[in-house]
């Protein structure tokens, strides 16, 4: 027997009927709406978290899991060979020391959303150093003024290659290779011929760095606010979403959330206050990563990076600037270079022909790749610096310690940086077997 073919395209349909066959038919069931399995995970309970988590491994969706599990090796095997490397006195100069390397990789975190690189961010810190050192020190230039103009000259040299990259049309590895080049040679020209200039300990400069809240409050009352913030910024979003009627955090899982930072948080106060207390480099670290995140996940603008660092054509068809948002991105960068500059020029106190060189550059990359963003662009977040510059801190301090050469420190280094790349490259192929990339 012949079926028809409905307006759906299905076979099997019997062909026209009279009149009388028309009234026998029986209403079609009513659609059942669909219903998100992340509700469905949560309504089972911590059977359907473990669920949950692993269908993420499977599917390659690890989010910040490897690099945590790497700082609690590298913790667990420097503390066992030498217990001075969990001191509080190692940790608190640990939480300094990371600041300068972590704030350009902030920078590399956004180019790196793009799917691009900046290979000149290493030399712009330097030449921002220089900028801050000679104006202030040898021009007599206002303190507050002169540090003004250094990050200045970081955006200004940001958005020039992002001209380039993005109206231009030249590449970004091509670019800021040359830039690597052309601010290095600024830099030098600016020193002049001291080639290195000191900066006073009294300066803005090295007071940023050096400053210590030696109160224990001070430790104890940051990581409060940071944990009510982050418990209020958990419940808000619970209610617009619930109010969106989308999938939502439930209280529960929220509360549960918070402890946990909660935990971290004091225990991290109260390890800075067995030594000298918090340091005010890691309060501004700590609120510029708060800031930018929000910038990140909360705003339109940050909507646009990922989305052009995740498929650009697609972003170019819903109506996004692309080259607006290369340039902001490029300028961001410059800007945390210069940032991150000052801060290690008031870390050494002085602005020298080596501020920028050595493996700073290999660092901040490493640092950003390390703590979860991808190489490929479109996945990441601006904690990945805190983390990436923790494991790279935590790698160089208990390596020191150790009295291990810089030669193994380069090497070992290296191998940490391409399992990181390794991970990120297997987790995006398990992604697109999986249908999520």
């Amino acid at each position: 027997m012949n079926g028809a073919r409905d307006p759906d395209g299905r076979h099997g349909v019997p062909g026209p009927a009279g009149p009388a066959d028309a009234g026998a038919q029986e209403p079609a069931p009513e659609a059942v709406p669909a219903v998100d399995s992340r509700l469905i995970v949560r309504e089972e309970g911590f059977r359907g978290y473990v669920g949950e988590f692993r269908r993420k491994l499977r599917s390659g969706e690890l989010g910040s899991l490897p690099v945590v599990v790497a700082v609690i090796v590298i913790w667990t095997v420097f503390g066992s060979l030498d217990s001075a490397f969990l001191s509080a006195q190692n940790l608190s100069d640990l939480s300094q020391q990371i600041v300068g390397t972590g704030m350009i990789a902030v920078g590399i975190v956004f180019v790196l959303l793009l799917g691009e690189i900046d290979l000149s961010v290493g030399s712009v810190s330097g030449l921002c150093a220089a900028l801050f050192a000679v104006l202030n020190v040898i021009n007599g230039m206002n303190q507050w003024l002169a540090l003004l103009v250094a990050i200045a000259g970081g955006a200004a040299v940001g958005l020039v290659q992002g001209f380039f990259f993005a109206k231009v049309g030249v590449p970004a590895f091509v670019v800021t290779l040359a830039g690597n080049l052309a601010w290095n040679g600024l830099m030098l020209q600016v020193l002049g011929t001291s080639g290195t200039v000191n900066i006073p300990s009294e300066s803005v400069v090295a007071e940023l760095y050096s400053t210590i809240f030696e109160s224990p409050a001070a430790a104890y009352l940051t990581a409060a606010v940071g944990v009510g913030l982050f418990l209020l910024a958990s419940l808000l979003d619970a209610r617009r979403r619930r109010a969106a009627r989308v999938p939502y955090r439930p209280l529960a899982e929220i509360v549960l959330r918070t402890l946990v930072l909660a935990a971290i948080a004091f225990a991290a106060a109260y390890i800075l206050n067995r030594y000298q207390g918090l340091p005010l480099a890691l309060l501004i670290f700590l609120v510029v990563l708060v800031v930018l995140d929000f910038v990140l996940r909360r705003t339109r603008y940050g909507r646009q990076i990922f989305a052009v660092g995740g498929n650009i054509e697609g972003a170019r068809r819903a109506g996004i600037s692309v080259p607006f948002v290369r340039m902001s991105v490029f300028t961001i960068a410059g800007t945390m270079a210069a940032v991150g500059g000052v801060f290690l020029a008031g870390q050494i106190q002085s602005a020298s022909q080596t501020s920028g060189g050595g493996n700073l550059l290999m660092n901040v990359i490493a640092a950003a790749v390390i703590g979860g963003t991808s190489l490929f662009g479109g996945r990441g977040s601006v904690w990945s610096a805190l983390l990436g510059a923790l494991v790279i801190g935590s790698i160089q301090s208990g390596m020191n310690i150790m009295g291990v050469s810089n030669a193994v420190q380069f090497m070992i280094t290296g191998a940490v940086l391409l399992a990181a790349v390794v991970v990120d490259s297997l987790s995006r192929r398990s992604q697109k077997a999986a249908g999520r990339a």
